[in-house]
């Protein structure tokens, strides 16, 4: 797989098609079909216990394989999760960044999967592992 954006390049495209969110994340590196991102934990991420929440752990995990796909394929804002599958393994640290590693599995003209495991900045165990499936918009 060749790399058709930079880490520069998704930064920007987040900025633009999702300035909503894309304070919220951080791309560390990319590769072809491997991309770390890190969720910037903040106070808004948290659930009681103090915990990062499920749907924050399940963001970054849709984000980071969303973006480990456009850096192969190009800025495709339409590209759509169809499916994922999450386990949450154990309780994230507070106060730390949650550490994401993508890895595409599969990146064929319609469909692409990816895989991707979530880490507590400065542990090596995950927190949780997902399953991602993605629908590539047909060329026009």
């Amino acid at each position: 797989m060749e790399l058709k954006m930079s880490r520069d390049e998704l930064d920007a495209f987040m900025h633009r098609a999702f300035p909503q969110a894309a304070h919220d994340y951080c791309i560390d590196r990319v590769d072809a079909g491997e991309l770390t991102a890190r969720l910037k934990v903040d106070d808004r991420h948290l659930r009681p216990g103090d915990t990062v929440s499920g749907p924050a752990m399940f963001a970054l995990a849709d984000v980071s394989v969303y973006l480990a796909i456009l850096a192969v394929i190009g800025p495709e804002a339409l590209a759509v999760t169809t499916n994922c599958s999450i386990d949450f393994i154990r309780k994230p640290a507070a106060g730390v960044d949650l550490i994401a590693e993508a890895k595409l599995l599969k990146l064929g003209r319609a469909l692409a999967v990816g895989d991707v495991l979530i880490r507590s900045q400065g542990r090596s165990e995950p927190v949780a592992r997902a399953t991602l499936t993605y629908s590539i918009p047909p060329k026009r």
